[in-house]
């Protein structure tokens, strides 16, 4: 599939030259490691000692019965160390910015939870941190700028551009450019230019390899569908790459925002809105318009409001080897509240798309068959976030109450 960091015709390094060096270095160390198996060891034990690996493979038997059909099953990535599949990747780079010699590390973040997993991965290893995020995010996101910040951080607001995650990466790269001699950057998704896509779902890979063998050794059969949301990808590739070879149908489910119809989304592979393009340092769909702009994106969910998609599961929709849907944000917010009331879990807005897209397929499948859920994240944690899609009156009195509080 890969050549040259391509995939298909997407992806590539589309790089400054003051870049290509540091690439290089980044490109001989990334094979470096992940053709040993002492690393991949070392990885592993250090997710199992330090992050809770393996996460369970849980049977949702109240959403079952529920939904009618299919038995749901759903890998639990929000009893991952931080809430989120996010630490998969931070702590594998970690120890690959240990192996170069750098001192220092950056990262962008939307929703925060990869924001708090670089800040947490910094300070198990002790490196020097910054995080970008834009300025929208971290006034929704407030709770997760505190754990950085706690965590020894620094978090940067970005107040160019739309102020989300697509500026917040911009400034992370020119951050690089003057500092690449000490700084390794963070990527947090399976997007930006090679080897950032393939080494991303490198370690998010695990994801899936022990959702393969629990779902075997639980019910000695593979599952019919695989649901995970996608904003950059890499939860999805997480979990899709361990049955990619399989009679397993894969279905990443997207933003919907306000309808596909409305403009005010960010689904680049279930909508006609998107486009092939260069930007950020690769090629892949992103939602921009006749002259190469990139549009405003909306979503409920601030982990899923980026522009542009994997260079991976672009080509992964043009083989029609995994199929894409995109929920929107008032059914994200009936599937959360059916979650937790049926199944006491709490999946992060970004989660619960995923979780759109099964209860409406479940019921058609026979009961004999079985789908799996990835829950990426975990809600509790965003609850400024979930509590202001909920629109909860007396949540919103308590906030009104505390800032009175405050000025008082």
């Amino acid at each position: 599939m890969i050549d040259r960091g391509y995939y298909g015709e997407f992806g590539g390094a589309y790089l400054p030259e003051i870049l290509v060096a540091t690439f290089d270095q980044l490109v001989e160390k990334f094979n470096e490691v992940k053709d040993d198996p002492d690393f991949w060891r070392e990885y592993t034990d250090i997710m199992s000692t330090y992050s809770c690996r393996p996460t369970p493979l849980t049977f949702a038997d109240n959403l079952t019965r529920h939904c009618g059909g299919a038995r749901i099953f759903i890998k639990r990535e929000d009893l991952n160390h931080t809430g989120a599949h996010k630490a998969n990747n931070v702590m594998g780079q970690g120890l690959l910015v240990k192996r170069m010699g750098k001192t220092r590390v950056i990262a962008e973040t939307g929703a925060g939870q990869h924001g708090v997993a670089t800040a947490t991965m910094a300070a198990k290893f002790g490196f020097a941190c910054t995080i970008y995020m834009g300025e929208v995010d971290v006034q929704r996101q407030r709770p997760n700028v505190f754990w950085m910040e706690r965590l020894g951080a620094e978090v940067v607001t970005v107040r160019e551009g739309t102020r989300i995650l697509k500026d917040a990466i911009n400034e992370s790269f020119r951050d690089w450019v003057t500092n690449m001699d000490t700084t390794h950057y963070v990527l947090g998704t399976t997007c930006g230019p090679h080897p950032f896509p393939e080494m991303v779902a490198y370690f998010q890979s695990i994801i899936g390899k022990e959702a393969r063998r629990q779902i075997l050794e639980t019910e000695n059969r593979l599952p019919s569908r695989i649901y995970a949301c996608v904003g950059g990808g890499s939860n999805a590739l997480g979990i899709f790459q361990a049955f990619l070879d399989d009679s397993v149908e894969l279905v990443g489910v997207e933003a919907g925002g306000k309808g596909l119809s409305s403009g005010q989304h960010a689904s680049r592979l279930s909508s006609e809105d998107a486009s092939v393009g260069v930007a950020q340092g690769y090629k892949t769909y992103f939602l921009q318009d006749g002259d190469g702009q990139m549009k405003e994106t909306h979503s409920v969910a601030a982990g899923l409001d980026y522009v542009g998609v994997s260079p991976i599961l672009a080509y992964l929709a043009a083989t029609g080897r995994v199929r894409f849907e995109a929920a929107t944000d008032l059914e994200v917010v009936e599937a959360l509240s059916l979650t937790i009331k049926k199944e006491g879990l709490i999946p992060a807005l970004e989660s619960a798309h995923a979780f759109v897209q099964a209860f409406k397929e479940a019921p058609t499948l026979d009961p004999s068959e079985i789908v799996i859920i990835n829950q990426s994240g975990r809600g509790d944690k965003d609850i400024f976030t979930v509590a202001d899609a909920f629109a909860d009156p007396e949540w919103q009195e308590f906030i009104k109450k505390k800032a009175e509080d405050y000025d008082a």
